[in-house]
């Protein structure tokens, strides 16, 4: 593999853009330094808490995007926290090649070469051909919306001639990240594993991710210290009893012939198999088109998939779509089943034919043959029930054909009622007054509130007349079908007085044992693999592992939800409850594709998300067996470990407890020792950060994993998982078509490195998607520029700044407010709020800032020196996790010692609480202020603020009130009520009204502040708060004339000033009173 080159230069950017410019200068010489003093090289050292963490490897089919970038800040940023914080942190990379993504990107690749030519034409280069294929995307976009009850997405047809991109070929997708001249290379997956890496790599290092390069490697046998590393997980979860082989249902590609996992799919990720039960319909009469199958009398059936077993006591009839293509099928044991086709190929890959994928057609078919074919129901009540048209039959879910129970199911009792209502629609099927008229409704399930037909009762309360009203069928169908297994019970047939969860699987496995009804299973929702066929469920021979098994599934649990693992939110835990409920039994080698050979069977692959569950444990000795500019391994172990040497005993005395020295292994003790020293210190892994998406599969298969192979020391499980929701870009999603789809380098190029990760942090933390605004993106670089430029003239003219005499109230205000966003900003990182972190180390605190300077400026007095620098220093400092280059550069420029990225975080006093109010009286009463005199119709030129140290005593007894009764405050209504009730029994009665508006501004502020808003008396000199800043305050309001502070308190009341003023104000609320 020589083409693992990481030492390409970045390319430059298009265009010349002076502040952009500056940045990403900065940035390449700052990587050049940390690169050359491996300042992210992270060693054990017993004296030092360490600090672990990961990133899921992203996998090598492309170039990194900003997907990648956004969920990977979470770990940059975090990790970069605790180095100035102190710790000693590893923070690894790798980059993940296993599985039949590759594999199928390269056989597609292969087969356009192949029909099209190198380089291609294809077909829709044609202006001709491309308009056909528009039209008929069009086309079928309408006809979809015609449908479609959701008006919302009427005008689909229309969005489809404005970028049409129904073709995605391979080809044209590496254009965006390969030379042309390059891309034939790539029919060879090798090809891929060489390109990719190392252009991720480099890319990871433009980011300044902080990683320790050291420990990077690829996956798959192509790196055989990996290779041995995997075969031993596996050796050693055989030995634990928890790989077994047996016939197993599972996602297939029939393409692909081997099961199709999360990785290797296009669409559906996630999806699991999901089991119904066939009821078999026997055909009774075999009119026109169905002549031929008579001699099978007796064996043929229409053969319906259902959920409700339980409810086939209240079958009336069975419905199929009279467009709909069928066929008959004959099955192993003679049974002839009338499904469609799709239906059919699961039915051969799951032992029901002779030959697996492969199904035997008698016949073709159309609904319209089996418009009013009469049938035989198991356990309906009627003898004879009769096949009748459903025009919302989906041919994509189930086997096409439905049976009807209109009773529970309200699609079916809204579509019988409709043949019953309209004999002449009826007609055109067929469909005679007979097959409909005498089927009654058959009551089988009591539900409490719902009675014995709850379809019935739902569609009269939601008042739905036909099945067009698919929204309010939908409410109607998961209402009554969660009642009924929830709650109902069972009034019909043997079981009558059952619970119907208790007799559900009784009366399956009843019918089944009967010969009438059979299993089937075929996946939830539509999954297409990367080779691009729709997979099936197959019950095929399988490697497994026993994920859901109780005694390990229970030993996860219990970790999870204890005090040693933290998933950062209640609504992350949750998920992994949902997934340790779900996840059971996992496919874990395929046949063919790229990884690792199972140990004892090598016909067989492990796939690329059983690969991939302890490998965190690998990073621990990977700089021993990979080291710099290594990933295949290829150059050989720097410790001079040979990878055959890497027995399963080597790996066991490495990373399990009391296992004994393998004296022959032929690797130096010292060595040995090392990476066993190495993994006890790094390990337990302390955060792995990923998108919500791993949830469901790799994060919950690691902590599995990390149970088996570490069964008898828990304290090795990983200690937290961070998860954020996916990112957009400027509200919008991520789209080729849209011209947002934005990749790592081009953001980079395009802004800088830090602005980049300055606007991933400001994107959002939650769950929920966040918005990479490019806006957002633009202000922020201005902002970073500004504030460098701002920095450098500070220093240079650092000497002619005020010195350590006498502090002004400001200068204390400064440092104060310097205090608590330190403090603010230190607990955001430390919970991975980083949003909120960037909004007190940044935005505001370059606001403390901003005020400060501007009062300084209209006041006439120099910053002071001290608090500049200490300004700049620490700003530089709690910026380091986001912007790091940028930080680099404003460290040097204070003459800080080192490296901004090894500097301790600030450690500073605990914020004056009190000396925050006063400066929020300041502050906030002048924002009041200024509102007041934009608002007046005649400028003022002059004005008196206001103040009292202490409310009159009739305010003082409304607070002495609220303080008693502030159990209430909360409760609005009752809090409201009390107090009317208390104001009537007063004396004074012509005070009601103003006591009342007085109670309910203060409740409103107590909401908002608490205690401090029920205070009598103001606990700080109000008069001095504004008397220190009287140039300021009369600079911001724009008057001509200096400001005069007020005590009313002290001095009465001046003459001209209204009671109605007067009373207006209260401590800390003072009052402008403007003259003109």
């Amino acid at each position: 593999m020589d083409n693992l080159s990481i030492n390409d230069p970045p390319p430059a950017p298009a265009k010349k853009f002076v502040k952009r410019d500056t940045l990403l200068e900065n940035e390449v010489n700052v990587q050049k330094k940390w690169e050359s003093d491996g300042v992210y090289e992270a060693k054990a050292d017993s004296s030092r808490e360490s600090f672990m963490v990961t990133f899921p490897y992203p996998y090598m089919n492309g170039r990194l995007h900003l997907g990648h970038a956004f969920s990977l800040t979470k770990a940059i940023f975090r990790a970069q926290y605790e180095r100035n914080k102190g710790k000693n942190v590893l923070f690894p990379f790798a980059f993940h090649c296993t599985g039949m993504p590759i594999q199928a990107a390269a056989n597609k690749l292969k087969k356009e070469i192949e029909q099209f030519g190198c380089p291609p034409k294809f077909p829709e280069e044609d202006p001709a051909v491309l308009a056909a294929m528009v039209k008929e995307a069009e086309e079928k976009a309408a006809k979809k919306a015609a449908k479609s009850t959701d008006k919302s997405k009427g005008s689909k047809a229309k969005l489809v001639a404005k970028g049409y991109t129904g073709i995605v070929r391979q080809w044209t997708i590496l254009t965006k990240m390969v030379p042309l001249e390059e891309i034939p290379a790539f029919v060879d997956p090798e090809m891929w594993l060489q390109y990719f890496p190392p252009h991720g790599l480099t890319d990871l290092k433009r980011f300044g991710s902080g990683i320790d390069w050291r420990r990077s490697f690829i996956t798959t046998s192509t790196n055989l210290f990996y290779d041995k590393f995997i075969r031993w997980q596996f050796e050693t979860l055989r030995e634990k009893g928890k790989v077994k082989f047996g016939k197993r249902n599972n996602i297939w590609s029939l393409t692909d012939g081997q099961v199709c996992a999360d990785h290797d799919r296009s669409e559906g990720e996630g999806v699991g198999p999901q089991e119904y039960t066939i009821i078999k319909l026997k055909v009774l009469e075999f009119p026109g088109a169905l002549a031929p199958l008579s001699s099978k009398a007796g064996s043929v059936f229409l053969a319906p998939a259902t959920l409700r077993p339980e409810t086939m006591y209240g079958q009336t009839n069975c419905f199929a779509l009279p467009e709909g293509k069928y066929g008959a099928y004959e099955m192993l044991n003679g049974d002839v089943f009338i499904i469609s086709e799709r239906s059919a190929k699961g039915f051969s890959c799951q032992g029901y034919t002779e030959e697996f994928g492969v199904t035997k057609k008698l016949l073709d078919l159309t609904g319209m043959d089996l418009m009013g074919l009469p049938l035989e129901a198991p356990n309906a009540k009627y003898e004879r029930v009769y096949t009748l048209p459903l025009l919302t039959i989906s041919m994509g879910k189930g086997t096409g054909i439905v049976t009807s129970v209109p009773s529970d199911a309200p699609d079916d009792y809204v579509s019988l009622k409709m043949l019953v209502d309209k004999p002449e629609w009826a007609e055109k099927y067929g469909i005679t007054k007979e097959m409909v008229e005498p089927f009654e409704v058959v009551p089988i399930i009591e539900i409490p509130g719902y009675g014995t037909t709850s379809a019935v009762f739902m569609c009269e309360k939601l008042k739905i007349a036909s099945y067009n009203d698919k929204d309010k069928l939908a409410k109607a169908k998961d209402e009554t079908y969660l009642k009924g297994f929830t709650s109902g019970i069972m009034r019909y047939g043997p079981h009558s007085g059952k619970k119907v969860s208790e007799a559900k699987p009784i009366i399956k496995n009843e019918m089944i044992e009967a010969g009438q009804a059979c299993l089937y299973f075929e996946p939830e929702s539509k999954v297409v693999s990367r080779t691009g066929d729709e997979c099936v469920v197959a019950a095929t021979d399988q490697w497994y592992l026993e994920y859901g098994e109780t005694s390990w599934c229970d030993a996860v649990k219990k970790h999870v939800f204890s005090e040693d693992f933290n998933a950062y939110s209640p609504e992350s835990l949750d998920r992994y409850r949902q997934s340790l409920g779900w996840l059971k039994e996992w496919a874990c080698t395929r046949q063919f594709g790229l990884g690792t050979k199972l140990p004892w069977e090598e016909e067989w692959v492990i796939e690329s998300l059983s690969d991939s569950t302890i490998y965190m444990a690998f990073y621990a000795i990977a700089g021993h067996l990979q080291g710099v500019d290594n990933l295949d391994g290829a150059k050989g172990s720097p410790s001079g470990v040979d990878p055959e040497k890497l027995t399963s005993e080597v790996f066991n005395y490495i990373f399990r407890k009391n296992m004994p020295y393998p004296e022959d292994c032929g690797i130096d003790k010292a060595v040995m020792e090392a990476m066993k020293g190495e993994f006890r210190y790094w390990y337990p892994m302390n955060l792995r950060v990923s998108a919500k998406d791993l949830i469901p599969n790799h994060l919950t298969m690691a902590l599995y994993n990390h149970a088996a192979i570490w069964d008898d020391e828990p304290e090795l499980w990983p200690k937290g998982y961070y998860t954020n929701g996916h990112v957009q870009v400027d509200a919008e999603k991520m789209s080729k078509s849209k011209g947002n789809f934005l990749m790592m380098d081009e953001c980079v190029n395009t802004y800088s490195s830090d602005v980049t990760r300055l606007t991933c942090a400001d994107a959002g933390d939650s769950l929920e998607d966040a918005n990479f605004s490019r806006e957002v993106a633009d202000a922020a670089l201005m902002g970073l520029y500004t504030e460098m430029k701002w920095v450098e003239e500070q220093m240079a003219g650092i000497a002619g700044l005020r010195g350590d005499g006498d502090e002004n109230f400001m200068d204390k205000v400064f440092e104060n407010s310097m205090n608590r966003l330190v403090h603010e900003t230190d607990a955001a990182f430390g919970d991975m709020r980083f949003r909120d972190g960037l909004k007190s180390g940044w935005f505001e605190f370059v606001t403390a800032r901003n005020v400060y300077r501007d009062w300084c400026a209209v006041s006439d007095v120099a910053m002071k020196a001290s608090l500049v620098k200490k300004y700049c220093e620490t700003l530089a400092v709690i910026m380091t996790p986001i912007t790091p280059h940028w930080s680099e550069k404003i460290w040097s420029l204070v003459g800080g010692s080192g490296f901004v990225v090894k500097a301790p975080w600030p450690v500073v006093p605990a914020e004056d609480k009190l000396l925050s109010r006063q400066a929020k009286c300041l502050l906030s009463n002048l924002k009041v202020f200024r509102q007041q005199v934009g608002k007046a119709k005649k400028k003022p030129l002059g004005g008196k603020i206001l103040v009292v140290d202490v409310y009159p005593d009739w305010k003082q007894g409304a607070l002495d009130w609220m303080v008693e009764n502030k159990g209430k405050i909360d409760d609005s209504k009752a809090f409201m009520g009390d107090l009317k009730k208390w104001a009537g029994s007063l004396e004074d009665k012509k005070n009601t009204k103003n006591l009342m508006q007085f109670v309910s501004f203060v409740r409103k502020e107590y909401l908002d502040v608490g205690d401090a808003s029920l205070e009598k008396e103001c606990p700080f000199d109000q008069s001095a708060c504004f008397e220190s800043s009287l140039a300021y305050i009369t600079s911001q309001l724009g008057f001509t004339s200096p400001v005069e502070v007020v005590n009313l308190s002290k001095s009465g009341i001046p003459d001209g000033i209204g009671e109605k003023t007067v009373g207006n104000c209260g401590p800390g609320k003072p009052v402008l009173f403007c003259i003109n």
